[in-house]
């Protein structure tokens, strides 16, 4: 088989936000959309779709067995299952919304910064050889959650605070300050632990930029 005729490996874009209300989904819907239009074969995986993804069943059955938590090693396996299947299926572009690597969830879950710097070189591991862009959407997190509750409602306050205070990682936050104090030091952590791998990193700043202008400056960042 000449080199010519061996697939390239799918191009992972991965959208993650230091915050809800930062518009991670809007972005990573944007990208898809874009890449599609440009004649790409594009896999969007929404962030709802790691409850029906067949690569992540095992994630979701012991995620519901009473614990509330996931073994690193059943999301690395996971990831590992979809990166496999994504190229049998000949994708192009994998665009994923809150899906790798996972932080905000092994935080909440009491891991601690060298247990998840050892999970990242496991999904590193994982992800090869794929080219990984990490899309990561942040804005002041006091800022972004109260955009959060004026777009979702005061149940959905009160549903956030209490999922974070059940959690033995984040059970200290007891109100929106505190989850965006607790979301200020998942900001700094997530600094620290990305630059430990080899992914491309873009930080996109809603702060300064709009929604049509992120989604053009990270497109000019991805890889040709």
């Amino acid at each position: 088989m000449s080199l010519r005729s061996v697939p390239r490996a799918p191009r992972l874009v991965s959208v993650i936000g230091n915050s809800p209300g930062v518009g991670k989904s809007t972005l990573a819907s944007a990208l898809a959309d874009g890449l599609a239009r440009e004649g790409s074969s594009v896999d969007h995986f929404e962030e709802a779709d790691i409850l029906t993804r067949p690569a992540f069943a095992p994630v979701v059955a012991e995620f519901g067995d009473g614990d509330g938590a996931v073994r690193p090693a059943t999301l690395v396996a996971a990831t590992r299952e979809y990166v496999r299947q994504s190229r049998e299926a000949g994708v192009e572009w994998l665009v994923t919304d809150a899906l790798v690597p996972f932080l905000p969830s092994l935080v909440a879950w009491g891991h601690d910064e060298r247990a998840l710097e050892g999970v990242l070189e496991e999904l590193v591991a994982a992800l090869e050889p794929l080219e990984v862009v990490l899309v990561w959407v942040r804005d002041d997190p006091a800022v972004a959650l109260r955009r959060a509750v004026a777009r979702e409602g005061a149940a959905w306050e009160r549903w956030y605070v209490d999922k974070l205070a059940a959690a033995p990682g984040t059970s200290h936050v007891h109100d929106l300050a505190s989850a965006a104090d607790q979301l200020r030091a998942e900001t700094e952590l997530t600094g620290r632990l990305l630059a430990r791998t080899p992914w491309q990193i873009v930080p996109v700043d809603v702060a300064t930029l709009d929604a049509e202008a992120a989604c053009s400056y990270v497109r000019r960042q991805l890889p040709v």
